[in-house]
């Protein structure tokens, strides 16, 4: 039976020892024994990881291609990231940077709910660029969350994103919070199609509480009336994702925050590909956006990190519907026309700070960002 597969970049001293590497990797990976006392049969033959392929790059750099059988996954996220980088993201100078998904692997893990067609039909923005501003800051009340929602929405945003630093302070809490910004976009979108507009705004509650709380939240969420939620895969886990994009009766689309997942990508040696960990993993787990810093902003992502993280997000290879990059990160109106050159217009964009110089006039920031989403 055919296997998916995983391509990582080891850092070995010679050819012999990039094997040997890439061996240490597939049994940490699936049996975690010494090679001589895997059981013959079975064991060997199907759960085992397989060495496909070890290439040298250069200055000290291999890559190596690594087969795993579904039968090693099972059903469950956990487990197949734990086949993809368990026991080998403890290795030095492993880095997992590409996903090869076969049809058992796709079969198990659809992917995103809506993906990008989706997110055209909910919002019924029919081409172009989203327009996405960030409510924040953490330490404001509900009402003034709520009128940050409202004055946004009914300016004509697409997605009105929470700060994923809103959680559940006593300044907003989660359920108080969430309730007075749904009511608040639901008004703008009400005022919205009075004036013949056949666009709407979905408003994204971003997810706090506990670990065991996500699933109860998200549906107090979409009771509440948000148009979609914001989760930190990074703190409360891929799987949380996961099981609520498989969610029929959610049924609601899902935006992945970025942080805490920094360490994954910084090392050059270590952890994951960009476009492997927010564009591949992130389809994968069932996120229809993801979320990451634009090149030229205050994070340090480079234009070609970013690139790669939008060709993932949308190659036909990937698991599932195509799903919406959203770059951001210290963003600003003047930087939008260069975005949207770079990225096109199936893209969210995210503005958040910047806006709030414009104090109750943001709307008119709001129109800016159509505009220069259009020209």
């Amino acid at each position: 039976m055919e296997r998916f597969t995983v391509t990582y970049r080891i850092v070995a001293e010679d050819d012999a020892d990039a094997m040997a590497r890439a061996e240490a990797i597939a049994l940490e990976d699936t049996v975690e024994i010494p090679r001589d006392v895997v059981p013959s049969g079975y064991v060997e033959d199907t759960v085992l990881g397989r060495v496909e392929a070890v290439t040298a790059c250069g200055n000290g750099v291999w890559v190596g291609r690594i087969g795993y059988h579904v039968d090693a996954v099972g059903h469950e996220l956990p487990q197949l990231l734990n086949v993809i980088l368990g026991n080998a993201s403890i290795l030095r100078g492993v880095k997992a940077i590409d996903l090869d998904v076969n049809a058992d692997l796709a079969a198990r893990f659809p992917g995103a709910r809506f993906g990008a067609a989706g997110l055209r039909e909910l919002t019924g923005r029919r081409s172009g660029g989203y327009v996405c501003p960030v409510i924040k800051p953490q330490g404001s009340s509900s009402e003034t969350l709520a009128r940050l929602c409202y004055l946004t929405a009914v300016a004509g945003a697409d997605i009105v994103k929470e700060d994923h630093g809103l959680s559940n302070q006593d300044a907003a809490p989660f359920r108080e919070r969430v309730k007075a910004c749904a009511a608040a976009v639901s008004q703008a979108n009400a005022e919205r199609a009075d004036q013949g507009d056949s666009t709407r705004a979905l408003y994204f509650a971003s997810i706090g509480g506990h670990g065991d709380q996500v699933r109860d939240l998200a549906y107090y969420a979409k009771e509440a009336g948000a148009g979609g939620i914001l989760l930190i895969p990074g703190l409360f886990g891929f799987d949380a994702m996961n099981r609520l994009a498989q969610d029929k009766d959610f049924d609601l689309p899902i935006m992945a925050h970025p942080s805490h997942l920094g360490p994954y990508v910084l090392s050059p040696d270590h952890g994951y590909s960009h476009g492997m960990l927010f564009g591949q993993l992130m389809r994968l787990a069932g996120a229809d956006i993801s979320v990451f810093p634009n090149y030229g902003g205050r994070f340090g992502f480079s234009k070609d990190e970013c690139s790669s993280i939008v060709e993932a997000c949308r190659a036909d290879s990937g698991v599932g519907p195509a799903i919406l990059p959203s770059p951001g990160g210290g963003m600003s109106l003047d930087r939008l026309g260069d975005m949207m050159a770079h990225y096109g217009g199936d893209c969210v964009y995210l503005l958040g700070g910047s806006l709030l110089r414009y104090g109750d006039d943001i709307g008119d920031a709001i129109r800016e960002m159509r505009s220069a989403l259009s020209a």
